[in-house]
């Protein structure tokens, strides 16, 4: 049994549910502008949905303004729609092909439901880690059922699956905090 090759999966794993919560946690809208909110909307263009960051240019000349460049004019009317309907109150106003976002403010009562779906993220992304630690575990176990690791490396093996849930679900708590102190920032 090659205990460094199953660590190595077991972090990789790990680190995997960590960037999936970094990618969530960029979705969420903080009332600071950013470009990876509008990353995940497609636009209805040449006849097929496409993402945002491949019919123009984002970008972000301030702290509450977000800007996309489209490259096509015929497009602009299309950019805008799928800005309208994406469900994340923003307001575009259009200047020829640059469509200008205002981020507005949150009010508390949102900052506060933004700061619990985090959360929710948060612990989705501990389950993962959990899940991981888990199956390992239970790789180790039946390896020590077959004969192939002794009760003692068992236990070693063990202690250092525990060490690396222990180091990554902490990753998660640290993201979280610095997540909700960013959303109740005013």
């Amino acid at each position: 049994m090659d205990f460094d090759a199953i660590a190595k999966d077991v972090r990789r794993r790990m680190e995997g549910a960590v960037e999936v919560l970094h990618k969530e946690f960029a979705g969420l809208r903080t009332g600071r502008a950013s470009t990876s909110l509008l990353e995940p909307l497609t636009v209805d263009a040449y006849d097929t949905q496409m993402p945002m960051s491949q019919v123009g240019t984002l970008g972000v000349p301030d702290p509450r303004m977000l800007t996309v460049q489209v490259w096509d004019k015929a497009l602009v009317k299309a950019v805008e729609r799928a800005i309208l309907e994406s469900g994340l109150g923003l307001n575009p106003s259009t200047e020829g092909q640059v469509i200008r976002l205002p981020i507005p403010s949150l009010s508390e009562e949102r900052r506060a439901e933004l700061a619990k779906v985090a959360t929710k993220y948060a612990e989705e992304s501990r389950i993962a880690v959990r899940n991981v630690r888990r199956h390992a575990m239970d790789n180790l176990k039946r390896a020590e059922k077959d004969g192939e690791v002794s009760e003692d490396e068992h236990h070693d093996y063990a202690q250092e699956i525990q060490n690396l849930t222990d180091e990554y679900v902490k990753k998660i708590d640290e993201s979280v905090e610095n997540k909700e102190k960013e959303i109740m920032q005013v």
